[in-house]
């Protein structure tokens, strides 16, 4: 038999999953992938059933439902005071990674590079690869996750066609400030670069960090891909709504891409999250002050039970300092994944390694999410707290 493509050979499956199926093996609470166990915004529950008897049940619009994407294009405007057409630079995709892997694949040739910030969500490594393109990693620092501009300048001059930019971070929960996010959109212009953000958690931003929206920043609006998702604001992962906003002719190659990728997103689905993008601030207040207070309330039960971790700035994760145990005999020579799975089944509590998020060698993290209620992060640190024994 002829051997497969070289390039999957670059990656591996997704470790978060992985770990979700581990966790539903062995019964734990799985605070590895990232979603909510409460429901979505009764309007839109209310929607979908309306939906499910009056369509629509064929296929869509390839680039979306024209209302969803004008509502989204009003939404960017009013978030950034831009103009938008929601026709030609407005494309709703299979959930928020459909949207990275189209950008990716609509700006990269196979040879170009690609700079991506260490920790990352793993997917991004793979959708560099998968365009043909080479990542060039960038490490943030812990415990607060800066940067050295030198090295993204670096990057720039070795060729780097554009960047990638998740904001808030996912894993580690940083916001680029507005400063930063400046400086990067001032050497991508000097380079003539493109910036591509992913900004699904741009509603869980923690006082007193605000987020700034990169396409926003002089100069950038015709350079930034703007890649994002209903998925987390409205906590309906999986419907797997995302959407991508940039210039027409970047969003024009995409758009071919995603016809033949994935033809066109739920059109029933489409219909009912519409109803959300009518919600006035006050739900997005709401919303960023219940997981201000489930962040709070999470932390404050790691530090009872003597865990270290960071303080995470935005998203609805937080990276856990397992060093300590690491040390210990009972754990000697365990990598952070041996470590997860044995705490899937021992602790009954599911959490990702760190080292698939960075690039460096990184042993001593695991991510855990609190997009839970309160009883259930009650009973995680409950668990939690076994794993004092072994100290």
């Amino acid at each position: 038999m002829n051997r497969l493509s070289d390039r999957v050979g670059l990656f591996t499956d997704s470790v978060i999953r992985r770990m979700t199926r581990i966790s539903d093996e062995y019964g734990a609470i799985n605070l590895s992938q990232g979603f909510p166990d409460f429901d979505p915004p009764k309007p839109l529950m209310d929607a979908l059933a309306r939906v499910a008897y009056e369509g629509p049940h064929q296929y869509p619009v390839t680039f979306g439902a024209p209302n969803l994407r004008k509502a989204l294009a009003e939404k960017f405007t009013r978030q950034t005071g831009l103009p938008v057409n929601y026709e030609k630079q407005v494309l709703v995709t299979c959930g928020g990674t459909e949207a990275m892997m189209c950008a990716m694949m609509a700006i990269c040739n196979p040879g170009d590079k690609v700079l991506v910030f260490s920790p990352f969500y793993e997917n991004y490594g793979a959708d560099a690869i998968l365009s043909g393109a080479e990542p060039i990693y960038v490490p943030l620092v812990p415990p607060e996750y800066h940067f050295d501009l030198s090295l993204i300048e670096e990057g720039f001059r070795a060729g780097a066609k554009c960047i990638v930019i998740c904001n808030p971070s996912n894993p580690c929960g940083k916001v680029f400030t507005r400063e930063e996010l400046t400086q990067i959109g001032e050497l991508a212009i000097r380079y003539d670069a493109y910036v591509v953000t992913d900004e699904v958690y741009e509603y869980m931003v923690y006082k007193p960090h605000v987020h700034t929206v990169m396409a926003s920043l002089p100069g950038m609006a015709e350079r930034t891909v703007t890649c994002n998702s209903l998925s987390k604001t409205f906590s309906i992962t999986g419907w797997r709504l995302g959407y991508m906003i940039g210039p027409e002719t970047v969003l024009e190659a995409a758009k071919k891409v995603h016809d033949f990728l994935t033809v066109g997103a739920p059109s029933p689905l489409q219909e009912a999250a519409t109803v959300g993008l009518a919600f006035d601030e006050s739900y997005y207040e709401n919303f960023n002050r219940m997981y201000q207070e489930k962040r709070d309330y999470f932390l404050a039960g790691l530090d009872r039970i003597g865990l270290r971790h960071n303080i995470p700035q935005g998203t609805y994760f937080v990276m856990v300092d397992i060093g300590e145990f690491l040390s210990r005999p009972k754990f000697e020579g365990w990598s952070d994944l041996a470590f997860c799975e044995w705490m899937i089944r021992e602790i009954g509590v599911a959490a990702v390694p760190g080292s698939s998020f960075f690039r460096e060698p990184v042993n001593h993290l695991i991510r855990l999410h609190f997009a839970r209620e309160k009883d259930t992060l009650d009973e995680v640190i409950r668990r939690l707290s076994r794993l004092r024994e072994y100290l």
